[in-house]
């Protein structure tokens, strides 16, 4: 008996990597870092964050600082706010179970100038309302990660 599985990829995919948390705990001080090389200098790319979450992530949006750093030295830092939850609590993303996983719009439609190494520097900047100090850890993130794409 022959047994054929198909897979649906994404064609567009040039590099995906994922870093687990520590116990599903993000530590505001422990930025999560990608490298990365080989990335076509002609073609136009999509970039996303990408991050698990699950019952024990306690906000309806997630604040993120990110900063691509380019082989010449120089950088782009963003600070980026992203909608988790619909308003009544119901968890956006994909998957079954209790984990959700979220593919969230970083840089759309751009070039990467040069070749050699790329750098993206994650950290979370969540604080509670009215709360000047920022959440030392923030919990309910198991995975923080990134995709390029080619853009279409």
């Amino acid at each position: 008996m022959l047994i054929t599985l198909a897979f649906s990829c994404n064609q567009n995919l040039i590099k995906s990597d994922y870093q687990a948390t520590e116990n599903g705990v993000w530590n505001k001080d422990t930025p999560v870092e990608f490298s990365f090389s080989g990335i076509d200098t002609v073609d136009r790319h999509n970039v996303f964050i990408s991050v698990r979450n699950d019952n024990t992530f306690r906000y309806n949006n997630l604040f993120l600082i990110a900063e691509l750093g380019f082989p010449n030295g120089e950088t782009a830092k963003d600070t980026l706010e992203y909608q988790m939850a619909l308003p009544d609590g119901t968890w956006l993303g994909k998957g079954n179970g209790s984990v959700k996983e979220n593919k969230l719009w970083y840089k759309e439609d751009i070039v990467f100038p040069t070749s050699g190494v790329y750098t993206l520097k994650l950290t979370h900047a969540m604080r509670k309302n009215g709360s000047v100090n920022g959440i030392e850890n923030l919990q309910g993130i198991t995975d923080v990660g990134f995709e390029i794409e080619k853009s279409n």
